[in-house]
């Protein structure tokens, strides 16, 4: 674990929020199912828990594997964030623009989360790799997730799904520009 430093952090936050489009994209097309809000706060919390989850996990994965990997780490890491980012990006402009309603509760709401999550394992794994602070990444992780699902959730009930693809787009390019930093 490394000590804390602004430009660390500076970073991590903007990972974090780029990160958290998905919860705000997704998010924003179950929210025109029209929630509660009861299920609002239940389905961020959820999505807040796997954003610090999916990552820790990550994290632990590169610490395991980067003795291995030696000085191939930083490339490899700036790789899986381009990657990350393109296809967040891809996924914005490919994706249908009729998003149909979901039952939150129970399997339904784990899976969303989980599937919500699934890029902050691969992001995790790249920042493992940097050796950045693990405590400081999942707590932003998680915060912005809690916080991006429930925008996503409650602006989905009133204004409708055709943002959500926008957001994803721009977490995507942001990915994708950081990525470059660490490979150029």
């Amino acid at each position: 674990m490394t000590l804390f430093s602004w430009g660390q952090f500076i970073t991590l936050m903007i990972l974090a929020v780029a990160i958290s489009m998905d919860a705000f994209s997704l998010g924003f097309g179950v929210g025109v199912g029209g929630l509660r809000f009861r299920q609002i706060l239940k389905v961020s919390m959820v999505i807040g828990l796997f954003h610090v989850l999916m990552p820790l996990i990550g994290i632990l994965l590169a610490h395991s594997l980067s003795n291995y990997i030696g000085n191939l780490a930083t490339l490899l890491g700036g790789w899986l964030l381009i990657f990350m980012g393109l296809r967040m990006v891809w996924t914005a402009i490919m994706e249908s623009d009729h998003i149909k309603p979901v039952p939150m509760y129970g399997l339904n709401m784990i899976l969303f989360s989980l599937t919500v999550s699934m890029d902050a394992l691969s992001i995790g794994f790249s920042l493992g790799l940097f050796s950045v602070n693990t405590w400081l990444t999942v707590i932003l992780f998680g915060f912005w997730g809690t916080i991006m699902s429930i925008l996503g959730l409650v602006l989905g009930r009133h204004v409708g799904h055709w943002l959500g693809h926008y957001g994803e787009a721009l977490g995507g390019c942001v990915l994708l520009i950081l990525g470059c930093k660490f490979i150029f």
